[in-house]
Parts: structure tokens; sequence; C-alpha cells
């Protein structure tokens, strides 16, 4: 048949992800799960996958989680053949981790295809129920006619007559079965689950394609047709049912005549009812769940005795009723199975249980009385008449009377030796109901029961333990049913029992709300006024009442009715654990009391509590606002409230705690976000110093998921925490709690203060009834690899407080030991990342939100300080933080004391072991485990710059100098580059250290080169090397890059860089724009506006606009993008143009006759110096310099006129002159070239700006021309072709570039980086040059 029902997406996934929600936050269930898989299979990369696994849910760091996940998921794909239903199984709960729903609920489904069997019965039974049984219906009917028709066969043998629904023993069933019967019930039960593993399969590829169905996809994914025949009997021929077959199935009515909520559960599995022409047959799938017991039981009881009284005949063939009803402390799941089976009872007399008639005449209600009295009195009073063996005090296997019972999950006792050599020969079921297991373990002893046997046998010393004298079933209204029971007084039970038992039926039974409604407020006296619990208790645990309970809950709307009732369940299922099964087993019990709590009922939130519901259920169900809420409130009214077990206050903060721990990150981000909006803190903070061990953790758990969400909360909760408590509770937890606590101190001592750290640390060491030094040690020794880090770092902490002596304490030996330890270990890289960071915030220097400030501080001593800067206002910003300068200095002051104390022990540890340690974790192939080592790294090698050599430094360059040589010529982020040259700084310290990076040190320059501009380091580094370095000429070598042909367009007058593009101005008017490819040039633009030759090009970096000069007497103002120039305005002049500067606001150049032109934009042009012929002009900072004719040198004021002569002009004999052909301005120095003492020899001279003092001079022999200095270097562009470079410290010549013999140097520029020259000649070609 194809099935009609079919499944969307959205129902696969939710019933999926709440299967897999609630194993990751149940750790018993999740590891009962996998014990199953590893009893069918066990292999080590399998064991290795859950171990990882379960670190991954249990730590609480992100990072260390997703590095965990990333893990498990490659190994797991890698051995996917080993195992394939457990890797899948993992898989699913990687995917759902990594919020990845689809590829969860695949891999889940995958172990339904793999095994069905061991999915259905053992892993996900519940989630078979939701997803797959409703499309198996035509599969149970089918599998019920045909089990009703063997045992209608055998009803006729034996006098069975089927169509009475009698109940009669299952081993009285079975001794009357024959041969061909039982093996036919077999190979029934067997077809049946070959047929449900078989549609199981066909339904997984089902659900694969709803899931892989596209949103844009309309055609419906129809469901398969489900086999009915195993294909093996019916020799490949599948049979199945008609989609239009007659049958219909009757939906399940749920409720009394009263529209009371009182729904009767299958356990586990669906009763339905399949209308026919033919009797009713109830239709059971085998057991997977818990019933829920319906109050219509005592009257179908009553019915059930009249129908005795009226059948004593059959009274005599079949067992009694009650023996069936085992004891009820005995097995909740047995005793509701068989009360159930009584209610299902019908007579032969045809009377009607459909019409339920209310017990108001004095016969019903005595009856029902009476019949109350019936149940209970077979546990709380009266002797036996008999000193034959109870029946139910012999095990069906052994005939003896129990020793050891143990009641199996289907309700059946069995002496435990007997049914554990039934389990060791490959039973994996019942042996009577042949039910199967879902776990071989065995429960714990049946105590109750073995009580019970042990007051029979003292009253009745001469017992024997023969199944032939176990009591024989006796009519019911002859049989006075009596249990002996040790655990309470054989007193007679007196007027308060019975009032109570009254009670305790009118709640059960009564069909009017109002007299149900007194029942609870009579129970609720008598049990406040009672002395003898231990009797009422057993009664009012019964599941029965539990469910009259619980429906006054679902009706009544009278409150004090509400709370008291909340308070009698709270009461009972803080006693009894059997009551909180109870209430558990229906959603709609937990959702229900939820309810009523957010509707105001705060005493419900204690009951919520007991139920211990998942924290998915909790965040479904909307609770977390309402217990925040409770928190909030600033009445402490807990004294108005009912006196609970628990306080409301108190069962909130658990609950809370509870939520949070096993939240996803965006539910958690939510959750704290309102936490620290309610201002809940400092309440939560007050349960701190709660009583109950498990309230001040759960608090503690969520002032630490609030700190890690949101570190700004950090500082209110230091303020206000009392660490005393804390650390007294830390003996009474399980580790994962202790861990909690761990990284909850450690946490707190992340402030912005070095100085309250340390407070805090002082009062850690000193506060609390143990030593929290020796408490902390003993744990590091037993604590999981993730974990231990986190210990060590603190313990390390508060060992650093007091001096450090010659010998370093044993404590801090043991911490880094265990950080190095961890830092190694490569089969867990969470805890190798854990103790990298670890390490590193041992620093000491975090923000306001707790983060370090590590990377910062290190970038700010390379000298790029304005990220640094920009952080630190940032976060004053963001949290309203007053910036005192004096407190700055000191916390500056306390911050760098702890970072030369911490790093000292840290480097100073066997010799520098860390550095090893660090280096293995450089190798890494794990991105955030290498980046974590390298600040790490960089950090510690920074501070033996500071701290006192003893030696260390040869070995932290042996482990670590070729990692950071790597990391500074190959990384692209200038930032992590600046590190790394931080580190090398240390190391060219020490002549080994040269000399270890001689191989390498081109690149070192050209890196330093790359970064003088933005780092002062560089700067002083290339300083350093150029010192220490004999050959200058090595370090400054340059090569021939590029050189392009323009003498179509004449000479190349002018050249200037900007941005990456380089501008040239040509003989004929033209201007080119180039981009550089890295080694070649690119035209990219070629204008004409110039009728003349273009003589200058002059950038104004403020407004990115391009200024030319020409011969044509005008100046043109170009735009400049990335694409090309556009010339914005021409201004004519009134003479040729030959050297133009500009500023902001005027341009100056050099007419052609004497004197210097200023035209500024918005006014007349003026000339300047009138008395000299300038050959070249300079502009630095309002201040003009010219450099003329007669080998004088001038700077004029432009603000104030003012006109300054540095250097006086001279003539030669004959009336030749002296001429500057080249003047620059840099770092405060004025470059002048022009001929020296004899024709052949031309002197480069420099000033000073300030006082105009000579302070060098370079003495050349070529005809300069023109001129480029840099940071590093001087450019000298001459007449005969040739380019000399000086080194601009040593004032040395350092190399010699040729061009042309037959060629003049015209222009020169270097670009923004340095690191190339731009040559211009009089034969039309642009030459560039880089270092080599």
């Amino acid at each position: 048949m194809m099935s009609t029902t079919t499944t969307n997406s959205a129902q696969i996934l939710r019933h999926t992800a709440s299967f897999l929600s609630q194993t990751l936050s149940q750790p018993d269930l999740r590891h009962r799960i996998f014990s199953a898989f590893l009893l069918r299979s066990t292999t080590k990369p399998l064991i290795f996958a859950s171990q990882t696994l379960e670190n991954a849910i249990a730590t609480t760091s992100p990072s260390v989680q997703s590095s965990s996940l990333r893990l498990v998921e490659n190994l797991l794909r890698s051995n996917s053949n080993s195992n394939i239903p457990f890797s899948s199984f993992l898989l699913s709960i990687v995917y759902h981790l990594r919020k990845r729903p689809i590829d969860a609920s695949i891999s889940l489904l995958d172990v339904f295809f793999a095994d069905p069997s061991l999915a259905r019965v053992e892993i996900a039974p519940f989630l078979f129920q939701e997803l797959f049984l409703l499309h198996f219906l035509p599969l149970l009917k089918c599998y019920n006619d045909q089990r009703t028709s063997i045992l209608s066969s055998l009803s006729v043998n034996s006098g069975y007559n089927s169509d009475d629904q009698s109940i009669i023993s299952t081993t009285t069933l079975l001794s009357k079965m024959s041969g061909d019967q039982t093996s036919a019930l077999k190979d029934l039960e067997r077809d049946y689950e070959d047929l449900l593993d078989e549609n199981c399969r066909l339904f997984v590829d089902y659900f694969k394609a709803v899931l892989h169905k596209k949103d844009g996809d309309d055609e419906l994914v129809v469901p398969p047709s489900i086999l009915l025949e195993n294909t093996a009997n019916a020799a490949g021929d599948r049979r199945v049912v008609n989609s239009s077959h007659d049958q219909h199935i009757a939906p399940l009515e749920f409720g009394s005549p009263n529209r009371r909520y009182n729904p009767i559960w299958g356990e586990g599995g669906i009763s339905v009812e399949f209308n026919s022409n033919k009797n009713k047959i109830l239709s059971k799938l085998p057991s997977f769940f818990p019933e829920r017991v319906s109050p219509k039981l005592f009257t179908n009881q009553t019915f059930l005795n009249n129908n005795n009284n009226n059948n004593n005949d059959d009274a005599k063939t079949q067992p009694s009723t009650y023996d069936n009803i085992t004891d009820y402390s005995s097995s909740d799941s047995q005793e509701e199975v068989k009360i159930k089976t009584v209610a299902l009872f019908d007579s032969k007399q045809g009377i009607s249980h459909k019409q339920k008639q209310p017990l108001l005449t004095e016969e019903s209600s005595r009856s029902s009385h009476l019949l109350m009295e019936d149940v209970y009195n077979k546990h709380v009073g009266g002797k036996p008449t008999t000193s034959t063996t109870p029946k139910d005090f012999v095990c069906p296997i052994t005939t003896h009377i129990f020793d050891d019972p143990v009641t199996l999950e289907t309700g059946q006792t069995y002496e435990r030796t007997a049914i554990q050599e039934w389990i060791d020969r490959g039973n994996s079921t019942c042996p009577i109901t042949r039910q199967k297991l879902n776990s071989c373990q065995l429960p714990k002893t049946n105590y109750v029961l073995k009580r019970l046997i042990a007051s029979w046998q003292e009253q009745n010393p001469s017992s024997d333990v023969r199944q032939s004298e176990v009591m024989q079933p006796v009519n019911e209204h002859k049989f006075k049913p009596v249990s002996p029971n040790s655990v309470i007084s054989q007193a007679t039970i007196d007027g308060t029992m019975s009032e109570l038992r009254l009670a305790i039926t009118d709640l059960c039974t009564s069909e009017i709300l109002k007299d149900a409604e007194m029942a609870v407020l009579k129970i609720e006296r008598i049990w406040k006024e009672g002395k003898i619990e231990l009797e009422m208790q057993s009664m009012l645990v019964k599941p029965p009442t539990v469910n009259g309970f619980v429906e006054i809950l679902f009706n009544s709307v009278d409150k004090p009715v509400l709370r008291t009732t909340i308070y009698l369940l709270t009461e009972l299922g803080s006693r009894d654990d059997s009551v909180i099964q109870t209430l558990t087993r229906v959603d709609s019990d937990v959702q229900c009391i939820v309810e009523l709590f957010k509707k105001g009922l705060m005493e419900a939130v204690v009951l919520v509590h007991l139920l211990r519901p998942s924290a998915l259920s909790l965040v479904e169900m909307d609770i977390a606002d309402y217990l925040l809420e409770m928190l909030s409130n600033k009445e402490d009214n807990d004294d108005d409230l009912v006196k609970m077990c628990v306080k409301p206050k108190t069962a909130s903060v658990i609950m809370l705690g509870h939520i949070l721990r096993s939240s996803s990150e965006a539910s958690l981000e939510d959750i704290v976000k309102k936490i620290v909006s309610t201002k809940a803190i400092e309440k939560i903070v007050v349960s701190l110093r709660a009583e109950q061990i498990e309230e001040k953790v759960a608090a503690m758990s969520i002032l630490l998921r609030c700190i890690l969400e949101d570190g700004k909360c950090r500082n209110i909760i230091a303020e206000k925490t009392e660490l005393a408590p804390i650390l007294e509770c830390f003996i009474g937890v399980n580790d994962g709690e202790r861990f909690e606590i761990v990284h909850f101190l450690s946490e707190l001592v992340k402030l912005n203060s070095r100085n309250l750290n340390e407070q805090i640390l002082h009062m850690l060491k000193d506060e609390g009834t143990f030593s929290t030094m020796h408490t902390l040690l003993i744990y590091l020794q037993n604590a999981l690899h993730d974990q231990s880090p986190i210990v060590a770092g603190l313990l390390l902490q508060l060992d650093l407080l007091v001096p450090l002596s010659l010998s370093l304490s044993l404590i801090v030996e043991e911490a880094i030991d265990t950080l190095i330890s961890c830092l190694r270990n490569s089969e867990f890289p969470a805890a190798q990342i854990c103790a990298a960071e670890t390490v590193l915030s041992l620093q000491g220097r975090f923000s306001y939100s707790g983060k370090s400030l590590s990377r910062a501080i290190l970038l700010k001593r390379t000298g790029l300080d304005r990220s640094y800067r920009a952080f630190m206002r940032k976060d004053q910003r963001r949290h309203n933080i007053s910036v005192d300068a004096q407190d700055t200095m000191e916390q500056e002051k306390a911050g760098e004391t702890w970072e030369r104390k911490v790093a000292f022990v840290l480097v100073s540890h066997e010799f520098g072991l860390l550095f090893e340690a660090l280096a293995e974790g450089l190798k890494s192939k794990y991105e955030e485990l290498h980046s974590v080592c390298f600040m790490t790294a960089t950090w510690l090698i920074y501070m033996l710059s500071i701290l006192p050599d003893t030696g260390i430094r040869g070995a932290a360059r042996v482990c670590l100098l070729n990692h950071f040589v790597s990391i500074f010529k190959s990384e692209n982020i200038t930032e992590d580059r600046a590190l790394a040259m931080l580190a090398l700084n240390t190391f060219i310290r020490d002549p080994e250290g040269l000399q270890d990076l001689a191989p390498h040190m081109k690149d070192i320059l050209k890196g330093l080169r790359e970064l003088k501009k933005s780092s002062a380091l560089a700067f002083e580094m290339l300083k350093v090397l150029s010192e220490e370095h004999d050959n200058s000429a090595d370090i400054w070598t340059h090569k021939e890059l590029s050189q392009e042909d323009c003498s179509i367009n004449g000479e190349v007058l002018t050249i200037t860089c900007f941005k990456g593009k380089m501008f040239s101005g040509h003989s004929d008017g033209t201007i080119k724009v180039w981009t550089n490819g890295g080694s070649e040039l690119h035209l990219v633009q070629e204008v004409r506006e110039h009728t003349k030759a273009v003589t200058s090009l002059e950038m104004l970096h403020s407004s990115d606009k391009l200024y030319s000069g020409s011969l044509d007497r005008t100046v043109r103002v170009w735009s400049v993008t990335e694409e090309a120039i556009y010339c914005e305005q021409i201004m004519e002049m009134k003479d040729q143009i030959n050297n133009l500067v500009v500023a902001n606001s005027m341009a100056c150049y050099i007419p052609q006759g004497a004197g210097v032109k200023v035209h500024s934009w918005n006014g007349s042009p003026k000339l300047l110096n009138q008395q000299k012929y300038v050959k070249c002009l300079a502009l630095v900072q309002g201040k003009l310099y010219c450099g003329c004719q007669d080998n004088s040198i001038q700077e004029i004021d432009l603000v104030t006129g003012t006109l300054g002569n540095i250097q006086s002009g001279s003539k030669k004999l004959l009336g030749k002159a002296y001429p500057i052909y080249a003047l620059q301005v840099n770092d405060g120095l004025i470059y002048s070239a022009g001929p020296g003492p004899s024709s052949d020899v031309t002197n480069v001279k420099i000033r000073s700006t300030s006082n105009y003092s000579m302070v060098g001079s370079l003495t050349s022999t070529l005809d300069v021309r023109t001129m480029a200095v840099s940071s590093e270097l001087i450019y000298l562009g001459c007449k005969g072709g040739m380019i000399e470079v000086w080194c601009k410290k040593k004032h040395n010549r350092v190399e010699t570039l040729e061009t042309s013999s037959t060629t003049k140097i015209l222009c020169m520029a270097i670009d923004t980086n340095e690191d190339m020259l731009v040559v211009g000649t009089s034969d039309g070609r642009i030459q560039t040059w880089g270092f080599s």
C-alpha cells in the first residue's frame, strides 16, 4: 500500500533535531547509545572520534569546539567504511553542532538504513515512532490479523474465546500452545521484524528525497508502497495493500465525558481500531514507552468484580485479575500495563463501557471505595490467609522463590542468575512477553519485592519454595488479597488513612470537577497533619493518583487549588522518582505545568525543576524570559508563596543554568543579552552564596556564560562576587562542574586593570576553607586534556604572586610542564590551541571586555601603534571609560612588572623548553594553532630583548629563527610581517644571530624597506644592518626592471610618482600615465593638451591633483582617478614655465628671466628674488628654496616674504659660473648639487634647514644634473648617462648604474614605497630600477 501520509522536510528536521538535542543534553543517554554501537563493533578510529566528540561537547571554548568538530568530521569521512551505523551517528551529532541540520538529518537516517533494528529499538525508538510509525499502520494491522488468527486457533483448542477480550496469563497461553503454534508465532514475529527493517530502508530513501528537494521544486515526493510480505516468503512478489482499501483507521479518542483531559497511551506504540464488519480488535505495536493510566480504571474494575460474580465457572479456569497486578513499587511500567489490561476488560454480559455513569448512588460509591481498599490493602496491611507461596514471589524460570529479583523493562520479574544466563545464551528478548530488550544490562534489584518476600518468610518459616505450592488463582469475590509488607507497620489503618483513601477515590473517579478540587484540598490537609508519611506517600505516588492531580492542573481555574496541587506533586516528586517518571511520560503534562508558571503560578517552577526537562524543550517552551522575570523581581516575595522543598528562585537559577549550558550559540547570545539588560546579574550573583551547591554551581555557570558572551559584564561580576563560597563547593561537585569553577575564576582575572587582577588572585589564594593551591594542584593531575591548560594557567598566576626565588616553585614547574605537554600533544589539537592561548593570556593585558591586548601591544612595539590607539579609543567609548592619566601610568607600570615576571619563568623553564613546543605548533596544519603559537612566540622572543641574557636567546634562535624568517619573507599581511620583524629584531642584537641571518639578508632588507614607511622599528633595523654589514654594496644593489622607448615624443623632461602610478612629461607637450605591473611599466593613458614642452609635473597630495607646467605659458590642473586623468582647469601665465612647485593656495615657477614668480590661485603673481637667475626650486612647509646660476642658495618664507641666504654665490675666472643644477629637501636637510673646485669634480653639499650649517658632502667625478633622495639612499643623475647611488647615512658611494653613454639623465623620481627608481633621458627613454 502506498502511504497516504506525507512528510515534509520541516517535520523531518524538527524530529531529528529534537532527538539530537536531547542526546547532547543527556550524557547518560549519549553514553548508553555509544555503548550500544561499540558492542556491535569496535575500532580505534571510532573510539578516538567518539572521545574527541565528547571533548567538543564538554568544552566551553568555541574555538576548541570548532577545531575538534572539524577533526572528528575528517576522521569519520576517512574511515566511513569501518562501521557505517556508528560513523553516521557521530557525523549527525557533528553536523548538528555545526548548524548543518540537513546533513545531520541525512546522517541520522543513514543509521536507520544501515541497521534498522538497532536504530529503532536501542538508538532512537522515539524518533522511529514519530517519523516512521505513522506510515506503517497497514503493516501493524496485517501483523495483528495474523497474530489473532493464530491465537484464535489456540482458543478453539483450549477453550479460550478471543472475542471475550478476557485477559489470561501469558505463561498459561504458552503452556497450552502446540509446537506448530509456537513456531508460527515465532515465524510471524521474525517476519514482522524483517518487514519493519525493509520498510525502514524504503522510507529512509523517501525522507532523503524530501530533504534534497529544492524550495522552488513543485513536484511532490510520493511516499513508497509499504511492503506487507517478506520478499523471501513471497518469492520475489511484494504484496502491498491497495490505497483505496475500504478499511480505515479510526482516530484515537481521548478524554472523559466531562471533557477532562485523560489520555490513555500505549506503551510506546499506537493503539488503534480498524473498523470493519468484524469484531473490534486491539492492534498494538510492541512496546516502546510507558503508559498513562485513566481514572476510568476504577469503575472498569467494578464491572470486573460484577462479571466475576456472575461467571464463577470461568473464574475457575482463569487466573485472578489481581494475580496479574504486581506490587506498585516494583515497576511502574509493569503496573500500568496490567492496570490497563483490567481497564480494557469487556464482560460477556455486554455491559457497555462507552457511557460512564456518575458515581452518585450509595451503591456505586461503596463499590468504588471497596475497590480502592482492596487495591491498596495489598500494600498497606493485612496478614496472609494461607501459607502457600504467593505466585508473585516465584521466578517463572527457576520456579523457586526469588533471592535476587530484577524487573525488566517489559514489567516481568526474574531471578538475576536465571535471566542473566538467558541473556548470555544470545537471547535479547523477554522470555515471557518475547519483547526485544532495549538493553541487555540488568537493572538494580527490586528491593521492595525482596522485602515483601522476607516479611512473608518470617511469618511462614515452614514455606516451601516449590512451584507446585504457588498460590492458585481463586474467584475474586472469595479471595481477600493479602501482601505482607515490611516497609510499613502492620498496624490497622485508622480513620485518617480511610479518609485519605476516600479522597483519592474522589480525585481519580469523580466526574464533578468541584468534588475533585475538594479532594485535593482534603489530601493537602491530611498530608500536612499526618504522622505516617510513608503510608500516605505509598498511596499518593501511584500513577492513577498522580494522573488525577494532573487532570486538576488541566481543568481547574481555582488558583489555591492549583497551588495546592503543585505543592503536593512537588512534595511527592521530591521523595519518589516514580512520580517524576509518571509526569514526564506525556509531554503535554510538562507543558501544562510550564504554562501555569508562565501565567503567574510561581510555585510551578519548582515542579518544572524536579521534572528535569531537556534544555531544548525549555527553550522551545519559551520559559527563559519568565525565569529572568522572576529573578529580576525586586520584591523578594518567596515568603508569600507556599513553602516548597526548593525555593522558586533557586529552581529558576538552576533551570536557567541548565538552559545556558546546552543552548545553541544564537539562543545563548539572546538569553545573555536579556540577562544583562534586565540587570538580573546581581540577583544571580547572590545565588553564589546559597546553601545548595547545585544553586551555587548553576549561578556560577550562568555568570560564566555571560562573561564569555558579553565580556563587559566581567567587571560587574568581579566587583560583587564573593569568592569563598565558590571555593568551598569545589570539593563537592563533579569534574565537569569543577572545571566550570576554574574556568569562571580564570575569566575573573581578565580585567582591564592589572592591580585588580592581582587583588582577585590574592583573594583566591587566601580565602576558602581549603588550600586553593593544593586543591588546584591535585585537580590538575586528573583534569582532561582540554581542561588542563586553563587549570595550569590559573595555578601559575596564583603562585607568581610571591617574589621569585632563585629556584622556581614546584607548582610553577608543574604548571608549565602541563602547558608544554598539552602544547606538544598533537593528538588533541583543541588542547594545543587552549594551551597556546593560555600562555599568551599570561601576558596580563586585557581590554574592558576581557579580550587579550597581546597582539595590539606587540604591534605598538613594532611602530604600528595606530591600530592600538584606535582599538583603545573605541573600547573606551563603547564602555564609557574615563581615562585618568595617573591611573593609566600606574596600570602600565604594574602590567610591565607582571609581564617581565611571567615571561622570565616561562622562558627559563628547562632552558627554553617552551620554545621547542612553540616551534612544533608553528608546523601545525591547523591555522588557528599556528596563529596563536606565532603570537606567543613573538611575545616571548621580544621579552628576551628586555630580560637579562642567560643564554636562552641562543636556544630560542635555534628553535624559531627559521620560522620567523619564513613568515617575514612569505606573509602578505603587513601586521604579521611586522610581528615577525619584532622577533627578528631580538636576534640581530647578537653576532650569532646576524651570522644566522646572513643567507636571508637580502630578503630581510627588502621586507624592511617595504615596512619602513609605516614602522619606525623597520627604519631602525635598516640602520643597524647597514652599520653591521661591511659591504654596503651587497645591501643596496639594483637591477634594471624595464625600459620604455618614448623617443617619438621627444625628450623626457619630468617624472613624478603617486599611488602606484607614474606620470611623464615630454618635450612635444605629451603627458603619459603609466602603471607599475611588477617588473614592467604599462601605458594606460596618453594626452596632449599642451602645445609645447611639459617641463614640470607636481602632485598636490592633499587633493589628489596633478599640476603640469609648460613652455606654452599655461599651468593645467588634472583630476587623478583610478582609470585616467582629466583636465579640470587651465591657468594662463605670462611667462614660460621652466620649473614648477605647488602648494595648497599657490604655485611657484621659474620664468624666462631673473627671479621666481609666485602665483596665488586667488590673486595676481609676484616676482621674488629678482636679483638671481634661479635654476631649480624646492617647496617644503611654506618655505621656498632656490638654487641659482651663481651657485647661491636662498630660502624664502612665502608667508612673511623674508629671504634668507643659505649659500653665497661665486664666479670663476673669465666669467664662468657654478650653477646649482639640482636641489632637494628631505628629513630637515638640504641637498644641493653643483660643480666642484675643479671642472671635473661635482660637490653635493648637505646642510641643515634649521641653521644652514654644513653636515656633510658627496664628491662625485660626474656632471650631476638631477637628484632624488629616499630615506636610505641618494641618487645622482649625470650628464653622461650614469647614475650614482650613495648611502645617505655613511655618505659613501655604494653603486653606479649605467644607462647609455650618449644620453643625459634629465629627471628622476622614486615611487611611494621607495622600491623603484624611475629615470627619464634626453633620448626619450624611461627606465626603471629596483633592488635586486
